[in-house]
């Protein structure tokens, strides 16, 4: 597959788990992760119970945009997708951004996520 196939292919991925996360649908967010799956966030370690579990209570994110996408191949079946995303949490006034990199592993006919790590864009260099 071509990197710009693979890069569509992968952000209608990732795009379904923050549609999940702005409908609030555990379902379908528990449906793209792996159950393997780790996230790494600024609080801490999750699996894919703890992803699911955090629409509980219902939307998590109002709105949301994807920009900056690039993805790396690492092999036929598993690449990294990395973008910037900018997003409104429900009820928030003022708009978050974070740098977000999205291991997909492909099984079967379709891509399962096995990691995720979030990083809040604070402009801050690294040492």
């Amino acid at each position: 597959m071509s990197p710009p196939a693979l890069l569509a292919e992968l952000l209608a991925c990732e795009r379904a788990v923050w549609d999940a996360l702005v409908a609030g649908d555990a379902a379908a967010d528990m449906a793209t992760l792996d159950e393997c799956f780790l996230g790494v966030y600024p609080d801490g370690f999750a699996g894919k119970a703890d992803h699911g579990a955090q629409l509980a209570a219902g939307p998590t994110v109002a709105r949301y945009e994807i920009a900056e996408a690039r993805v790396l191949p690492l092999s036929p079946d598993v690449a990294v997708l990395a973008y910037l995303a900018r997003y409104l949490r429900p009820g928030a006034e003022r708009e978050e951004a974070m740098y977000v990199s999205s291991i997909w592993r492909r099984e079967g006919g379709g891509w399962r996520n096995v990691f995720s790590q979030d990083t809040p864009a604070t402009g801050t260099s690294v040492p």
